[in-house]
């Protein structure tokens, strides 16, 4: 992004061992309530949304189970009725809104015991996804194999004997045996609390005008939908950050999944009067390299001079201008990317002194912004470079402008994100009904380029609503009739939808 454009249009405005494969497998089925489609209309082979029907959903799970207790003959039916049953989700959502219906999944070590990562893809396929993002960065973990992880995190699988393990690899595999699409999901600025403990990498993380750290300040928002606090988020101007990023990027991208999305392309929100931007040390822009980024910004003496002061104090006086016109005699008004001096002559240092703090704040908000458009586009690049698509991950209020000069705290210019990539904004609002999430829908549409694959983000269950959400069908039908043209909807998360399961899977507690 353009300081200058942004200027302008802004003054306009996340081991149980021992089980043999027999008794996990058998376990992980008798807990298992087998998904029902909806009482809806239903079709030869499917129900509503392409949600397979009962009896093959069981016919697969018998299969699965006798083929991992050895027998060749169901590992061969099993894998004949997969093909079938991705052959009939793909006709079902060739002619069923939206054409790709995807799902948000996390994945735990317990996932890589046999049987157990085949069944969560089988009831992703039953449920009648064609698409999942498969989370390979988060928390401060990567979902790389013990072994051969040479990233600046740990792995997550970490049990003796599974070092060799590669969840991703088989996750993508596996999926595409399936019929589905899989994505990488990745958290991006958001580094995680292993990497803001490490000795080396302290001046990697994002500072505020109050010598805090993501990790020392205690006043983040929980995540809307899964609770949990922000982590630890990295100044994005660090080059030690970008290699350390560039790197993971570079081990995701040989395992060559369908796409890589990229989430928390912002910073943190904060609770309360903390959740607005309005003076100069609420942005996270006080680390060294953040610092001399916004130094450099400046086009003269004057205009570098003003900045400093700015960062240190927080405002300009009208005597700070006249040191600075006393100590740069030879030069005009002060400059620097995106100014255009006022050229009135004889403009005294008073006179100036309003329209200079102004800028000079609005200058600082562009320099956080540009650190995350920049960040973004680091990561983004070689995705594209393989002929992968990439997309970005952003809540639709996290750009917004509050009050007369605040800003969100998050500091997510989305709309400034490239044209040429996939948007995914996370649709969450809650209002007892659609409307303020067809509201977020809507304004990401009016906002985004033309030809930009918008593709929201929706939470909830199927059937149900939920925490004062409405259900999965009501938000979509609500979405087909606001912009039929979208062919993408992503449902947040597979947890939601197998709670059960889910901590089945997180504590290897099949029994």
């Amino acid at each position: 992004m353009n300081i200058a454009r942004f200027l302008t249009r802004w003054r306009g405005q996340r081991a149980q061992r021992g089980l043999s494969a027999i008794a996990l497998t058998a376990s992980l089925f008798s807990g298992q309530t087998a998904w029902v489609a909806p009482a809806q209309a239903q079709q030869a082979q499917t129900g509503a949304y392409c949600q397979l029907l009962n009896d093959s959903i069981l016919e697969k799970q018998r299969l699965l189970q006798s083929s991992l207790q050895g027998s060749d003959e169901a590992k061969t039916q099993y894998q004949n009725l997969l093909k079938q049953h991705a052959e009939v989700i793909r006709q079902c959502r060739s002619r069923t809104w939206p054409q790709n219906q995807a799902i948000w999944l996390r994945l735990y070590p317990c996932d890589a015991q046999p049987g157990v990562l085949e069944a969560v893809l089988d009831d992703i396929v039953n449920r009648g996804y064609n698409q999942v993002y498969v989370e390979v960065f988060a928390n401060g973990q990567v979902l790389l194999p013990a072994s051969s992880n040479s990233t600046a995190w740990p792995s997550l699988l970490r049990t003796p004997g599974y070092e060799n393990v590669d969840l991703l690899a088989q996750s993508i595999a596996k999926g595409r045996d399936r019929g589905l699409k899989v994505y990488a999901w990745m958290f991006s600025l958001n580094f995680g609390y292993t990497y803001a403990t490490r000795s080396d990498r302290q001046q990697v993380l994002a500072v505020n005008g109050r010598g805090e750290t993501t990790v020392t300040l205690n006043n983040h928002e929980p995540d809307p939908v899964t609770g949990t606090a922000d982590g630890s988020f990295v100044d994005p101007y660090h080059p030690q950050a970008r290699y350390d990023y560039y790197q993971l990027l570079q081990a995701v991208l040989q395992r060559k999944p369908d796409g890589v999305l990229f989430d928390y392309i912002r910073y943190p929100r904060g609770t309360g009067a903390a959740s607005v931007a309005g003076k100069i040390q609420d942005l996270w822009v006080y680390g060294d390299a953040a610092q001399q980024a916004l130094y450099e910004r400046a086009i003269n003496n004057k205009g570098r001079a003003l900045i400093q002061t700015f960062l240190q104090k927080g405002f300009v006086s009208a005597g700070d201008i006249a040191a600075v016109n006393k100590a740069y005699p030879e030069e005009g008004e002060p400059l620097w990317q995106g100014r255009t001096p006022t050229n009135v002559k004889n403009v005294t240092a008073a006179q100036l002194q309003p329209i200079l703090q102004q800028e000079l704040w609005l200058l600082s908000v562009a320099h956080a912004f540009q650190g995350v458009v920049d960040f973004l586009t680091m990561a983004v690049t070689p995705v594209q470079q393989q002929g992968m698509p990439a997309g970005a991950v952003f809540f639709p209020d996290g750009n917004k402008i509050i009050g007369k000069q605040g800003f969100d705290s998050r500091l997510q210019p989305w709309d400034r994100f490239p044209g040429d990539i996939e948007w995914h904004p996370m649709s969450y609002a809650t209002c007892g009904s659609v409307d303020c999430i067809v509201e977020q829908v809507q304004r990401v549409l009016s906002q985004a380029p033309a030809g930009t694959q918008v593709k929201p983000v929706i939470a909830g269950n199927w059937g149900a609503a939920v925490s004062n959400r409405p259900s999965l069908e009501a938000q979509m039908q609500a979405i087909q009739r606001l912009a039929p043209q979208i062919k993408t909807v992503s449902h947040f998360a597979y947890s939601w939808q197998q709670p059960q399961f889910d901590r089945q899977r997180k504590f290897c507690k099949f029994q």
